[in-house]
């Protein structure tokens, strides 16, 4: 495996592992601290919005920088984000640091880091590689997340054999957070300071790609909509409230749905190589989120979770498919543009989800969100099918 490869899945790992149980464990420090669920809402809308901000302005400059350095800059802000969360109580504070920080409320799907890595792999890797290549990087990401999420019953397994309050035990694994980010750019550091050299071309900014990847940022926009509706800490707000989910069990639910979407990766390159990748991010998805609307409907949490969990092993196929899409169909000096534009409106446009998910379940525990979600995803599917249906990648030609 190329080196460049290498360290940039282990950096991904480091950090999946980090979302994996802060996703879990935002909502309940937030409800620890005394907040609401609109405050949660707003707090997690507010994260998402930041980063959206922050990887807008990292895709229009990366031709500017080397590769490394970006990495390395927001690894170091991940660390900070940490060590803030776990010292600041008020809302206010905490809604600042959300926004200039990197906490993530879904996991790591939302992250300025991800337009930087899968430019970074994509200039090592050849068209034949590049979807095995991307599959394997969702896979790390979403198996050592659910290895985090597991993680996250720590703070109740301490609270009930150690000498320790609740809160103080959810401020620690802020603090191992931050730590997680200084490992990641101790990772980051050891990246070829050249790397920008491997590219075909210089980067710069959107030109023969432009009209396709703003279409594409207006489609994933719909579905990351969609997905900020019922992000893993609005999810895990929701169980808790519905079925008075303990954070252990929790932390056990995500840490399987985790396992079922990395799996689900390594399918998803055999699907891909059959029926192209749009077809497998279209005829995956669609069963997926016919699961996500019967959730609700669940009379107990077994089924609830046997829903979950079935939605979980169809859901994710689409993610390294479509980062394959994006970056096989524009030239390699546009890849960082087209990388961050088609992650930035998916970041503002998730950050709505939130705060609409948490006042809806503020009046309602039925789980409107999750109904609203997968109506959406499917609207999104047919559209992604039609927009698509004449532009194929190289290796499907």
């Amino acid at each position: 495996m190329h080196v460049v490869i290498r360290r940039t899945l282990w950096s991904r790992g480091v950090r999946a592992f980090a979302d994996g149980y802060v996703s879990i464990l935002l909502p309940i420090y937030l409800l620890e601290l005394g907040f609401g669920a609109w405050e949660v809402g707003v707090i997690a809308t507010t994260t998402l919005l930041g980063s959206g901000a922050l990887t807008l302005a990292v895709g229009l400059q990366a031709h500017r920088f080397r590769y490394r350095t970006v990495l390395v800059g927001a690894a170091f802000l991940m660390a900070g984000s940490g060590f803030a969360f776990a010292s600041v109580t008020d809302f206010w504070p905490l809604l600042a640091i959300a926004f200039v920080g990197t906490l993530n409320p879904s996991s790591g799907g939302v992250s300025v880091f991800l337009p930087m890595e899968h430019s970074v792999i994509s200039s090592v890797v050849g068209d034949s590689e590049r979807t095995a290549v991307f599959a394997r990087y969702s896979l790390i990401g979403s198996l050592v997340a659910a290895l985090g999420a597991l993680f996250a019953g720590v703070p109740q397994f301490l609270s009930a054999t150690v000498d320790v309050s609740t809160k103080a035990a959810l401020q620690a694994m802020f603090v191992l957070y931050g730590v997680c980010g200084v490992g990641a750019a101790l990772i980051y550091a050891r990246l070829p300071r050249d790397l920008a050299a491997t590219r075909e071309h210089a980067a710069r900014p959107l030109q023969s790609s432009r009209r396709m990847v703003y279409k594409l940022a207006a489609l994933f926009s719909i579905d990351s909509f969609a997905g900020g509706l019922i992000l893993d800490s609005m999810l895990v707000l929701w169980l808790y409230d519905r079925f008075q989910l303990s954070t252990a069990l929790a932390g056990t639910i995500f840490f399987w749905t985790g396992v079922l979407s990395s799996i689900s990766y390594l399918v998803a390159v055999r699907i891909a190589r059959r029926i192209g990748l749009v077809n497998t991010m279209v005829f995956t998805h669609l069963p997926s989120s016919l699961f996500l609307i019967l959730v609700p409907f669940m009379p107990t949490l077994g089924w609830a979770i046997a829903l979950l969990l079935a939605r979980s092993a169809l859901s994710q196929m689409d993610v390294p498919t479509r980062t394959s899409y994006v970056m096989a169909i524009v030239p390699p000096a546009e890849r960082p543009a087209a990388a961050s534009i088609t992650s930035v409106p998916r970041s503002f446009a998730a950050a709505l989800g939130p705060v609409l998910a948490g006042s809806l379940l503020s009046v309602s525990g039925f789980g409107w969100p999750l109904v609203a979600a997968g109506t959406l995803k499917i609207m999104y599917d047919l559209l992604l099918l039609y927009t698509c249906r004449g532009v194929r990648p190289p290796e499907e030609t």
